[in-house]
């Protein structure tokens, strides 16, 4: 009989690199960023070869494609084998938006400085 290889979503992803740590994946699922075929997936959900796996984080949502089980952390070349990407293609530097900043030491905003921010912000 063939043993049938299952992987924890949490370990699974941080396996691939899609997280920086195992404990950060956790959270993530625990918070509801992470989806298995749609659900809501908690750490322990088990994956296996052919599930979707939506993790949303950081600047963009990566939907990828579970193609082959690890456990391990791996390099980077080996953890895009293991999934297929079918992540939407980011937008270009031009339409993110630009944070403002203050130069060091300029202290905190006067309440003209404010003003104009929040102007700029559309507030």
């Amino acid at each position: 009989m063939a043993e049938v290889v299952r992987a924890r979503v949490d370990a699974w992803c941080w396996a691939v690199r899609l997280f920086p740590t195992r404990s950060a994946a956790g959270a993530a699922c625990r918070a509801g960023h992470v989806r298995v075929n749609g659900e809501r997936a908690k750490p322990a959900t088990v994956v296996v070869p052919g599930d979707e796996v939506h993790v949303r984080g950081g600047e963009r949502e990566r939907i990828v494609i579970v193609e082959r089980l690890v456990v391990k952390r791996v390099g980077a070349a080996v953890a895009v084998a293991c999934y297929l990407d079918r992540s939407p293609v980011p937008p270009p530097k031009e339409h993110v938006a630009v944070v403002a900043q203050r130069d060091r030491g300029a202290g905190r905003p006067t309440k003209r400085d404010r003003r104009l921010i929040e102007r700029l912000r559309g507030h």
